[in-house]
């Protein structure tokens, strides 16, 4: 089978009536369900237009997944540097305690001095 060269692939599909079109300096997509959001940042983003029906290729890695209907937590390095001192643990561990309290500062402490 004898290959074809993008170009004159594009023309040969340009003459079927399919045009194609990157869509320039896409900095993020989000596709949401209904239980939860995946992002992609900095992906390559490209809209086949073929009978009047576009159809959209994203190409990049997952960047992240969210949950929807959970709230996200914030916890700042005052926060986790707070939690680390008063329970005698590293920073890592208090944030790990922050996250698993939803950001309560006093259950964290708790949570993790009965650990000890």
């Amino acid at each position: 089978m004898r290959r074809i060269n993008p170009r004159q692939a594009r023309r040969l599909m340009e003459k079927m009536g399919v045009k194609i079109d990157e869509v320039p300096e896409t900095k993020q997509v989000i596709i949401k369900t209904v239980n939860k959001e995946i992002v992609i940042d900095e992906p390559e983003v490209t809209i086949t237009n073929m009978q009047g029906q576009k159809i959209f290729q994203i190409a990049g890695g997952i960047i992240s997944e969210r949950d929807i209907g959970r709230k996200e937590i914030v916890i700042s390095d005052e926060d986790a540097q707070l939690v680390a001192q008063q329970s005698k643990v590293s920073i890592t561990e208090a944030r790990k305690a922050l996250l698993e309290t939803k950001g309560d500062l006093a259950q964290a402490i708790l949570l993790l001095t009965q650990r000890s």
